[in-house]
């Protein structure tokens, strides 16, 4: 598959078939993620993946409840990058944003992540409204990472319309 043609087929799906996913395939879409650059090559993202019936429960009582009705029947992958390495040099930050650069790298590896899966034929919906105490809890998050996201990861049961996007126009500018 081409690459515009992956990027204009990957959606925000809403609606997942009950059908499982194998492990194999969310390895596949995790190693692609592994693939995207980092600060300083630091590699900071972590995934913890819920699979079982059991531990997607105990995720998914950490969202809200349009997001557990919107991940239904998927995988849940929480997403979290360790703090104070990305973007941290000689355990200082080396410019405003500090903890923000691992928030960044944990992005790019993210829509890797998306892409990937969407190339397996899976789709995948990124949440970022949860309760990040209570999935660090679920999860066993270490203090020293920062929750990110959960991604439901799973075979669409709908077909939802693209969205549309801005014309490049309105969000470029070319520096003279």
């Amino acid at each position: 598959m081409e690459f515009m043609e992956l990027a204009n087929e990957r959606r925000s799906v809403r609606v997942y078939a009950d059908k499982p996913v194998p492990r194999a395939l969310i390895d596949e879409a995790i190693r692609a993620a592994q693939l995207a650059p980092s600060w300083k090559n630091s590699q900071t993202g972590r995934y913890y993946v819920a699979q079982s019936p059991e531990s997607q429960a105990k995720i998914r009582a950490c969202l809200p409840s349009y997001n557990q009705k919107s991940s239904a029947n998927a995988v849940l992958i929480v997403t979290a990058y360790e703090k104070g390495v990305s973007g941290f040099n000689g355990g200082e930050p080396t410019n405003e944003l500090g903890n923000q650069w691992g928030a960044y790298d944990l992005g790019l590896q993210n829509m890797l992540l998306t892409l990937r899966a969407r190339e397996l034929g899976l789709d995948t919906l990124i949440m970022g409204i949860r309760d990040a105490d209570a999935i660090r809890a679920a999860a066993a998050i270490p203090e020293t990472e920062a929750v990110f996201a959960v991604i439901a990861l799973g075979y669409r049961a709908q077909d939802p319309a693209p969205r549309p996007r801005k014309a490049t126009e309105e969000i470029v500018t070319y520096l003279e």
